[in-house]
């Protein structure tokens, strides 16, 4: 019986996608392809690669995170690799996430400025964090509430928020470069150009 092969990704990823996935360095044509089955067919208008790299007490770990606009939906990539166990070693693990634009609730921008009286117009800061919501995980703050008065000590139950926080991503000038940051602000800008839009058919 022959056994079908699978087909194989479209090349569809534009070359500035490509070429910062090239540059953040994670295992680069697997990252690649797995972004390029994501997007499938569907034109990539707006993208952004943000990679980190954090340091436990044994072993330095990397994360890499795509993120790719198209006209009718936001596709997520996260890829990292861990150690497996039984002999196997290094393992990279990648997935793959498609949110449809119109699930998409809100993008916010945190912008941290220093010195902010020294602060020079159009610069928007040296670091951001960029948080995306779709309605996947949502944070709850509660606390007692109260009603206004000082002397009151009547129990008022709790009052609290429900925050979208799916996806949040913190870049920095000093630790990755301006560029990075300002692929982040222009894919900030591009997604939220089209947030709440009705998608065309």
């Amino acid at each position: 019986m022959r056994r079908s092969s699978p087909s194989s990704p479209p090349a569809s990823l534009p070359a500035d996608l490509r070429g910062a996935i090239e540059r953040a360095g994670y295992y680069p044509a697997l990252v690649s392809d797995v972004v390029a089955h994501a997007v499938g067919p569907r034109e990539v208008r707006a993208s952004f690669v943000h990679q980190e790299t954090t340091f436990d007490s044994d072993a330095v770990r990397r994360h890499i995170t795509v993120l790719a606009l198209t006209d009718a939906s936001l596709v997520i990539v996260h890829a990292d690799d861990h150690e497996e166990g039984g002999g196997v070693g290094a393992v990279a693990t990648a997935t793959s996430e498609t949110i449809p634009l119109t699930a998409v609730r809100g993008v916010m921008v945190t912008h941290v400025v220093p010195d902010p009286s020294r602060y020079v117009p159009g610069t928007l800061g040296r670091e951001v964090t960029l948080t995306l919501g779709w309605g996947t995980v949502s944070r709850i703050d509660l606390g007692p509430a109260s009603c206004g008065d000082p002397t009151c000590d009547a129990d008022h139950g709790y009052d609290g928020t429900i925050t979208g926080d799916d996806i949040s991503l913190r870049v920095s000038a000093d630790a990755d470069g301006e560029p990075i940051v300002a692929a982040a602000l222009a894919f900030a800008h591009a997604l939220s150009a089209v947030t709440g839009l009705p998608v065309a058919r």
